[in-house]
């Protein structure tokens, strides 16, 4: 073993032992009733685990350290330790090219909303690149992968419900066919949060789009619970819900 692989080992090992100082297990046992299926889970709360990336980003070691968990597949990692992985890819000072490539390699071992979504609350990156991040996602928006396609709409619905790109936003969102729930729920929660920028394009969208009924309904419904929505906006979507 090299010594540059002996420092990212010992330094893996360094934010395991972290990882486990900081665990609660009132922590633990909600977040396992959140996420039903996810499986080593310790419960750090996601401030702490935020707060460790950005110490991790200071190091002199932080780029061996991801390189050695994203190009192995380290057995029984911690749900914590691929929460790290993500929120430090959002803050390293990368090139655009080479978050990218570290993205690219990350993506595939989401397998859960909850690393999904913070992760992607992290990529402030997204807001100054918005362009090219737009083109980088499209590769995981046509995925057959769930959480492939709903890193690209959290993605969606954090950085591109704007003026320039919210036609485009409904385009896409509209073009999505897959099974499975977090896609789905996915969907129609970026659907609801663009009805809340824009009513009027959305409706023209909801008028004839071919989401499924699922979909299409659990959009109405988020719009119908939003704080932003008058009552009567609300009572005539209630009309809208299909039957």
């Amino acid at each position: 073993m090299s010594k540059s692989s002996e420092k990212s080992r010992k330094t893996q090992q360094f934010i395991r032992e972290n990882i486990l100082a900081l665990a609660e297990p009132s922590v633990q046992q909600f977040s396992s009733k959140l996420l039903p299926g996810t499986e080593r889970i310790v419960g750090v709360r996601l401030p702490l685990l935020r707060k460790m990336a950005k110490q991790i980003m200071k190091s002199e070691d932080w780029r061996g350290y991801l390189d050695l968990v994203l190009n192995e597949t380290p057995e029984e990692e911690l749900f914590e330790e691929i929460m790290l992985q993500g929120m430090l890819i959002g803050y390293v000072p990368f090139t655009l090219e080479e978050r990218f490539a570290y993205l690219d390699k990350f993506i595939p071992k989401i397998d859960n909303w909850s690393v999904c979504d913070s992760v992607c609350t992290t990529m402030k990156f997204a807001k100054e690149y918005q362009k090219e991040t737009w083109e980088f996602l499209q590769k995981h928006v046509k995925s057959e992968k769930e959480y492939n396609i709903r890193f690209a709409v959290v993605m969606y619905l954090n950085y591109y419900i704007n003026e320039e790109y919210l036609d485009r936003v409904l385009k896409v969102l509209g073009e999505i066919d897959h099974p499975t729930y977090y896609v789905k729920m996915a969907v129609a929660w970026a659907v609801s949060m663009c009805y809340v920028f824009n009513a009027k394009e959305t409706e023209r969208f909801l008028k004839t789009c071919t989401l499924d009924d699922f979909t299409y309904n659990k959009a109405i419904q988020k719009v119908i619970e939003s704080r932003q929505i008058d009552k009567d906006e609300k009572e005539k979507l209630k009309t809208w819900k299909r039957k």
